[in-house]
């Protein structure tokens, strides 16, 4: 029977949904508890949802320096796994501890240091007349206490990424829920002081957080380590912390440029923010509602780059190298289709959700019509992230730098640079030409997956 060349069989999609569904439903759960959060922020007023939104800004380059330092060694992770190799697994395991330690270390003294001054940044006056001074009390405050979350967050995703790349995404999925359930409550109770805690307003928030990711930690080290059958990369990993070095330098020749690509990346989206900033402190508010909103639908082809990244990297690490490529148009088709759905619902919501925060007119009216460019824009965003992924599983890491980061501050941060500080634009024209700059990723990451220059196996290279 010939197969088509863009859909798969039933067996297909059913290997897809079982790695797929437990990684959306987590990242569902995360964004809708965080968009929950947002909301009771939001009840306390403007510039406290201004502070929190800055500081989350500063703490989501940190994150993204994790999930970027981690991804070199998760390549060999679930190439090792797909040809059955426990010791190479723990080796990629224990590099990843190397590099989580080193980035919290890193990101603590600078939160510590020039917190105030990154927050400061983002401070500008606009039409609504908002407080700059009282947003800059509550970003430190909430800051720092957010220190306090850097080292669990980290450990979670060295357990939680590693049990992924090796099959299990239950796990990972029921920690996450557990966490996100634990947060909600904790915010509910200290934001506002119910239950005789005290009022703590935006710090409570953050102690929550920190509650959360404790717990979260605390669930997947205490499954992994009591699971050894099904997790038998964990037996003896901490004998040592040693790692052969011809291994380490081919996980740094390869994962350099991926920790490079997200550090650069979140940063260049951290300066896109800042230059829409100067229009005022409400586009910042805007931009707060709006990417708590879209993230939440976002979770569709964030939920298929994963799937991708591990279903072609286990294909090619197992050395099937044609079923990987025909596999992977299966999955960006997919994924494409998916999120033009997502996005049309998303739509319909804008003009919606914003209403149900505590804030001015203007900020709600800007979150609508950011909603909307990103509704549209959706199916785009999944073409690129599916064909990230894609390049990525085959070790193509410093083209994804080249396709991604560089992309960003090459193309999109002089864009919003030059329109922000040099013309008069209104904020919603800017964004959507910032936005709309997208299609050219489109069209280079279709020859760059067309191309086949990431089919390769990795782990028969290290034999």
């Amino acid at each position: 029977m010939k197969q088509h060349k863009y859909f798969g069989d039933r067996a297909f999609y059913r290997r897809v949904f079982a790695v797929m569904i437990p990684v959306l439903i987590q990242q569902v759960i995360t964004n809708f508890v965080s968009l929950l959060d947002n909301l009771m922020v939001g009840q306390i007023g403007t510039e406290p949802m201004s502070g929190v939104a800055i500081v989350n800004q500063l703490t989501f380059v940190f994150a993204l320096c994790i999930f970027g330092g981690l991804a070199g060694p998760g390549i060999f992770t679930a190439q090792y796994y797909g040809s059955g190799d426990d010791e190479g697994v723990r080796h990629t395991f224990r590099v990843k501890w190397w590099v989580a330690v080193v980035s919290v270390a890193l990101f603590t003294m600078v939160f510590l240091f020039r917190g105030s001054s990154l927050i400061q940044l983002f401070l500008h006056e606009g039409e609504a007349g908002l407080d700059l001074n009282a947003t800059l009390r509550f970003g430190e405050g909430y800051l720092r206490v957010m220190l306090l979350q850097l080292l669990p967050f980290a450990v979670v995703q060295i357990y939680a990424s590693t049990l992924r790349e090796t099959g299990e995404t239950v796990v990972p999925m029921t920690a996450g829920l557990i966490a996100v359930g634990v947060n909600l409550v904790f915010n509910y109770i200290l934001i506002f002081g119910k239950l005789g805690a005290p009022v703590l307003g935006v710090e409570g928030a953050a102690i929550a957080t920190v509650l959360a990711r404790l717990t979260e930690c605390a669930i997947v080290i205490v499954w992994t380590h009591r699971h050894k059958e099904k997790c038998s990369f964990i037996a003896g990993v901490y004998r040592t912390l040693r790692v052969p070095a011809a291994l380490v330098g081919r996980i740094a020749k390869m994962g350099l440029p991926l920790l490079v690509n997200e550090v650069l990346w979140s940063s260049g989206m951290t300066m896109l923010n800042q230059c829409y900033s100067l229009r005022g402190l409400e586009v910042i508010s805007a931009l707060n509602i709006s990417s708590t909103i879209s993230n939440l639908f976002f979770c569709a082809f964030f939920a298929m780059g994963t799937t991708v990244s591990i279903m072609i990297g286990q294909l090619l690490g197992a050395g099937k190298l044609e079923q990987a490529v025909r596999e992977d148009r299966w999955l960006i088709t997919f994924s494409v289709l998916l999120c033009t759905v997502v996005g049309a619902v998303m739509a319909v919501i804008a003009p919606l959700v914003p209403e149900l925060y505590n804030t001015t007119a203007p900020v709600k009216r800007l979150a609508a019509e950011f909603l909307l460019v990103s509704a549209a824009l959706m199916p785009l965003n999944a073409f690129t992230n599916a064909s990230y992924f894609t390049l990525r599983s085959g070790g193509k890491t410093l083209i994804t730098f080249l396709f991604d980061s560089a992309f960003v501050w090459g193309v999109c941060v002089p864009t919003a640079f030059i329109l922000s500080r040099y013309t008069v634009l209104a904020i919603l024209p800017m964004y959507m030409m910032v936005q709309g700059l997208e299609i050219i990723k489109c069209i280079v990451g279709y020859l760059l997956v067309k191309s086949r220059r990431w089919v390769n196996n990795l782990t028969a290279a290290a034999q």
